[in-house]
């Protein structure tokens, strides 16, 4: 009950920040540019002359589809970052976390409360986002992505990685310095994830184990690839590349090796944060 009780504030604390509001504004306005593109180019194409048949026009509305999916992921990773950085850190230096610690808790339950607060906000803003750009594909084309709910699955996953890897981080470091350190981990992840997808397409092999040692560093990319991989159109898969995905894809065991990544990183928030001297 008391990890509830900290979850709940977490979620209102969060909420009422400017970051988040400034998100879904932004959020909002990427639903609508991205609605009104879709729904033109859908329209141009669908009604020319010399269009393609179904099966072309679902591969470019699916492109179209994974293209949104491309910005929700990162909105919502930063989304999760963004709000995390300085929960622990920025409380620690203001001197509020002693508000927490001095009542009968234990450390580790303000550590899980706080996380499944903001997970419980970063499921609710992937929910809008992703809702929002399935809903308006298929109200405009009629279209739906295969695999929606793994891919959604994957990119919820995705988010709650790298909360983990933020609140650990928090527990030792300032907010700058976390800041820092989880977005160049993210930044490496995606880096490797380029490389790998272009060694993939030329077919070199010291490119591709570059890609995947980067993944084993913070598996967040491979995520994204699986995720993309899933929701993609059976034609780019069997085609086996895309601006989205690549022809290595990641296995099931590295989906497994995301999920323990998560799991031992908020657990190692909590020992750290056990280890503070406050």
């Amino acid at each position: 009950m008391t990890i509830l009780v900290i979850a709940r504030l977490t979620f209102r604390e969060a909420a009422r920040r400017k970051i988040l509001l400034a998100a879904l504004l932004l959020g909002l306005l990427y639903l609508a540019i991205y609605g009104v593109g879709f729904y033109f180019v859908n329209q141009d194409i669908s009604n020319s002359q010399f269009g393609p048949g179904l099966l072309e026009l679902n591969q470019i509305r699916n492109f179209l589809f994974m293209a949104g999916m491309y910005v929700v992921n990162f909105l919502t990773v930063a989304i999760a970052v963004l709000t995390s950085v300085d929960t622990l850190s920025g409380e620690i230096t203001s001197g509020t976390i002693h508000t927490l610690v001095s009542k009968p808790l234990q450390r580790w339950q303000i550590v899980v409360g706080k996380w499944l607060g903001f997970a419980g906000m970063l499921s609710l803003y992937l929910l809008l986002m992703a809702g929002g750009t399935v809903l308006l594909v298929y109200l405009i084309s009629g279209y739906t992505a295969p695999n929606i709910m793994r891919g959604l699955g994957l990119l919820w996953m995705n988010a709650i990685l790298l909360l983990g890897v933020s609140l650990a981080g928090g527990a030792v470091l300032s907010t700058l310095a976390n800041g820092v350190l989880v977005f160049g981990m993210f930044g490496i992840a995606f880096v490797g994830g380029w490389i790998e997808q272009i060694g993939s397409f030329i077919q070199n092999q010291t490119a591709i184990d570059v890609g995947i040692i980067s993944s084993l560093l913070i598996p967040s990319e491979a995520l994204w690839k699986r995720a993309a991989f899933e929701m993609q159109s059976p034609l780019v898969s069997t085609l086996g590349f895309s601006p989205f995905t690549a022809s290595s894809m990641p296995s099931l065991v590295m989906v497994i090796y995301g999920m323990i990544y998560a799991i031992l990183a908020l657990l190692l928030a909590i020992r750290l944060f056990n280890k503070r001297d406050l």
